[in-house]
């Protein structure tokens, strides 16, 4: 059975840093893109960053440099790296993966349980 960890939400101080982390586990052939979603209070889950299996990434406008997604494929881990955070980054950080199965003969999309981020002094 295929699970998505994620971990290193919390609470920062507007301008601080995070970093978080999304690992895979389980009976995994492959693993192909992932990305980080956020849910904010009232409003639609929306794609932050992704990333494919070869390092191409994508980011949404209003998080273009300051967060950072990575990946080690090794680990079947992605990270997010988060820099000079506003409160309007406030949300649950849900990380996405498309991947494989050892068993299955298709590819499907999971999802983390998520992690809180919250912005404030």
């Amino acid at each position: 059975q295929v699970q998505l960890v994620e971990s290193g939400g919390g609470l920062v101080q507007p301008g601080g840093s995070l970093r978080l982390s999304c690992a895979a586990s389980g009976s995994i052939f492959n693993i192909y893109a992932m990305g980080w979603y956020r849910q904010a209070p009232g409003k639609q889950r929306e794609l932050v960053a992704a990333i494919t299996s070869g390092g191409s990434t994508n980011y949404a406008d209003s998080v273009k440099g300051r967060l950072t997604i990575s990946r080690d494929n090794a680990k079947n881990t992605m990270y997010l790296q988060m820099n000079s955070l506003k409160p309007e980054d406030t949300a649950v950080y849900y990380c996405n993966a498309n991947l494989r199965g050892v068993i299955a003969g298709r590819s499907y999309d999971y999802w983390g349980q998520g992690t809180q981020v919250t912005v404030s002094s």
